[in-house]
């Protein structure tokens, strides 16, 4: 499956990506509990999400009410208190990403550091709601396991109010958030564009394309902004159904001759756990014959640079060789849970399972799951697999 952010009409905007994500099928109370729970030590907010028609397009409305306007807090201070927040780790580790992203924006344009940058000109409670309810409600439909695609971002024009005088359409924000991002000026005389929507979109997405990719529609969720123009003020967000796609990858490598084996092992999970989507480590013959290993890391282009900076941060490396853009092609995947009866007790094991044009190509059970009842059970793993089928 692919999602895809469609941007051009109306621009992007937090309140606009939760109306969508809703529409896709997320929550409403669920995220409108989140939204408002996680604003509380912010100044509040108290947000309301409805069906609404804009210009003859039904969309989601995420109505956010700010309780209290004057809220400021710095970029440090914020990631704290997101970090102490009662959420899974990858909702806070995005949500914080999302935040670093405008936080740097703020930096360069008024020359300060990330210590210096405070939250304040949309209202720190109410970029904490979009933020978090935009990222709980991706994670809620698991978006994070599909390839998300972004087409070029309407910004508007003219120019708009801000605490910092009147300022053009995209504000410096905005602008320093989508470098090397597609955008477009219009179709209308106003902002259309938020720095906290650029920054979601410019988080989430793995890839930017020109125009809509050659797919079959599977659903489509409207994400409705606040205000009313000739055109349907909306986001859409379209999730299409693909059997068999090709995908834009990055392969990262380099030589490794001075690390222990635990100090690889170690390199491997954190590689991992920054968002690699597939490492090898390959025994070589250097120069002068000395033995080392290939570190080879798979990436997609969103993590490159994070994967890069974590490589020569980890190993000391004094080069590291990128074939970027590479084609891959991936069969869909879906995974499917199964119980099985082994001495006497049941277990819930999940199946991987690959298609490639509506044809079953794989079907295999998850290795950790398979590990806990070996474990549990006392057989050994080769038996807990024969069993599990």
């Amino acid at each position: 499956m692919t999602i895809i952010i469609d941007p051009q009409g109306s621009g992007i905007s937090g309140n606009m990506i939760i109306g969508a994500l809703v529409d896709l099928g997320a929550d409403a109370d669920s995220v409108k509990s989140i939204m408002e729970k996680s604003a509380l030590d912010f100044g509040g907010v108290e947000v309301e999400i409805s069906k609404i028609n804009k210009s003859g397009i039904d969309a989601m409305y995420c109505n956010v009410k700010m309780q209290d306007k004057n809220q400021h807090i710095s970029y440090t201070e914020l990631a704290d208190k997101i970090n102490a927040m009662d959420l899974k780790e990858d909702i806070k580790k995005t949500s914080i990403n999302i935040f670093k992203r405008i936080a740097v924006a703020e930096s360069k344009v008024h020359g300060k550091s990330l210590d210096e940058i405070h939250f304040h000109e949309v209202g720190a409670s109410d970029a904490v709601a979009d933020v978090i309810g935009s990222v709980w409600a991706y994670y809620s439909l698991n978006l994070n396991k599909e390839k998300i695609i972004g087409l070029p971002i309407a910004v508007g024009g003219g120019r708009v109010k801000t605490s910092h005088g009147s300022l053009p359409v995209p504000v410096p924000a905005v602008a320093e958030i989508l470098k090397n991002i597609n955008f477009t000026g219009g179709p209308v005389k106003s902002e259309l564009a938020t720095p906290t929507g650029c920054a979601i979109y410019a988080e989430l997405c793995d890839e930017y394309m020109e125009f809509l990719p050659h797919t079959t529609l599977k659903n489509v969720g409207y994400g409705a902004g606040s205000k009313d123009f000739d055109h349907p003020n909306v986001l859409r967000i379209i999730e299409s159904q693909e059997k068999y796609r090709k995908d834009m990858i990055d392969v990262i490598e380099t030589n490794i001759d001075h690390l222990t084996g635990e100090e690889i092992g170690y390199l491997f999970d954190v590689l991992l756990d920054a968002g690699a989507s597939d490492v090898s480590i390959t025994p070589i013959i250097m120069k002068k014959n000395r033995q080392g290993s290939l570190l080879k890391v798979i990436s997609r282009k969103s993590k490159r640079e994070d994967i890069i900076n974590l490589i020569f941060k980890e190993t000391g490396s004094l080069g590291i060789r990128i074939s970027p853009n590479i084609h891959r092609g991936i069969a869909e995947r879906e995974f499917a849970e199964k119980d099985f009866e082994i001495n006497n007790k049941t277990y819930t094991v999940r199946f991987k399972i690959g298609y490639v044009n509506g044809e079953v190509i794989s079907n295999r059970p998850e290795y950790e799951d398979l590990k806990k009842i070996a474990e549990d059970s006392g057989l050994s793993l080769r038996k807990v697999r024969e069993l599990v089928k």
